[in-house]
């Protein structure tokens, strides 16, 4: 499933599922009552494998984002201006459009560990391995999750990692206007 916290609070998840059609139409009344949309992937197995796919997709987007953020603030730009112009363009995306207002306020609270998330890229890399696909860009991005881990922000939210480029540049993301 996809969503976050609160997606699971206000019955919006959306289910990447894999099994026997029949099946999963008897269970779609349960799916229904947690969630908004139901995808079969195909045969069971297939909905974990798209969520790998899935979150493989998130932290590549937001390792993106978080560096822009980084490289823009070291070099004069507001984060806030810098999503309001990500907001107008095509390079807006649902990640950036739920992690940007949390990081902006500083906020690390936890809606997808960052533990979890690194445990789900450690199993799309073996999965990727397994299947002889060379995955370059999550393979860096994972080294970033263990160091954020070793930093101590494994039971924080994955926009965490973040702070590791902070520190890494010098300087603190958060709006002037904040």
């Amino acid at each position: 499933m996809t969503g976050s916290k609160i997606g699971a609070a206000n019955g919006s998840l959306i289910f990447m599922v894999g099994g026997d059609a029949a099946i999963i139409d008897r269970l779609n009344p349960l799916f229904a009552a947690m969630g908004k949309k139901i995808f079969r992937m195909g045969e069971t197995g297939k909905g974990q494998a798209t969520k790998l796919a899935m979150n493989l997709q998130i932290a590549l987007i937001f390792e993106g984002f978080a560096e822009a953020l980084t490289l823009a603030t070291k070099l004069g730009v507001d984060p806030k201006q810098l999503l309001s112009l990500i907001d107008a363009t095509m390079v807006r995306s649902g990640v950036v459009d739920y992690k940007g207002p949390f990081i902006l306020q500083r906020d690390f609270t936890p809606n997808f560990p960052l533990r979890l998330m690194h445990k789900d890229i450690l199993l799309t890399l073996e999965a990727a391995k397994e299947a002889r696909v060379k995955l370059p860009a999550l393979e860096t991005v994972e080294e970033i999750y263990e160091m954020a881990t070793e930093d101590g922000h494994r039971d924080l939210d994955y926009a965490a990692t973040l702070t590791l480029l902070e520190k890494w540049a010098g300087i603190q993301v958060k709006s002037e206007a904040a």
